[in-house]
């Protein structure tokens, strides 16, 4: 299983806008995993406490996760990103009730 590790960096808010908060790491290195753009079933390990995740793998090596029951204010902490299953590769959606129609099903694989 690959991981990720990194520190939690303010986003542009979208998936939060979404419904979908996430949290966006800053690596040190870009696509530190080698791993394809898209979409992931994963564990985010925060603090000790382990969450399942929808992880993304984004263009320019954008890495956020979506952990599955965390409602708290992670900015400025570690956190590692355990990779699991690819569930669909990276991609644009025509409307944002597209996308989160899509997320919706991306998370209940998780």
């Amino acid at each position: 299983m690959q991981t990720i590790h990194g520190t939690v960096i303010k986003g542009d808010g979208y998936g939060k806008k979404l419904g979908f908060p996430t949290v966006n790491l800053s690596t040190p290195e870009d696509n530190p995993t080698g791993l394809q753009e898209g979409i992931y079933c994963g564990v985010a390990i925060l603090e000790g406490k382990r969450y399942p995740a929808g992880l993304v793998i984004g263009p320019n090596s954008k890495i956020e996760a979506h952990m599955i029951g965390y409602e708290g204010n992670a900015y400025g902490k570690e956190v590692r990103l355990e990779v699991g299953k690819f569930l669909r590769r990276y991609m644009k959606f025509e409307t944002e009730e597209e996308l989160i129609d899509q997320i919706k099903k991306d998370i209940s694989l998780c």
